[in-house]
């Protein structure tokens, strides 16, 4: 199984953005550890704080991966062009979040990225990414 974590802007700040919402571990210890935990599947990661990339990496992998699990942070309530790439893509998407969105501003309630995904998790912290693996397998 090939999986890939698409994470979007200001996730790369993991471990120093907001601890009280986001935690202090990196997002690379933390995916060091699915590595180590899901040593059966091939897990790949990307980030960027770019639309445009993440919607050229949707493409480039949307035909050839079993699952992406997507946290396009801010850019899941304001980017129809990151939500119409998950639709145009035959790879299911898990759309995840680690804070719970619907306890967070109003404008982080709705997601264009939702509508077209397998899935959407939120609230468990870095633990959501695995459990959006699980969902996979």
């Amino acid at each position: 199984m090939k999986l890939i974590i698409i994470n979007g802007p200001n996730l790369n700040l993991l471990g120093k953005r907001e601890p009280e919402i986001y935690g202090s571990k990196t997002f690379e210890d933390y995916f060091k550890e699915l590595q180590s935990q899901f040593k059966n599947v091939e897990l790949f990661y990307f980030q960027s704080n770019i639309e445009g990339e993440i919607i050229d990496k949707l493409h480039e992998i949307g035909f050839t991966y079993d699952g992406v699990i997507l946290n396009a942070a801010a850019y899941t309530h304001t980017s129809v062009g990151i939500g119409d790439a998950v639709k145009a893509i035959t790879t299911p998407v898990v759309e995840l979040h680690i804070s719970n969105v619907h306890a967070r501003e109003e404008f982080r309630h709705q997601s264009f990225i939702a509508p077209a995904a397998k899935g959407v998790l939120f609230g468990f912290g870095l633990k959501g990414y695995n459990l959006a693996i699980q969902s996979f397998l």
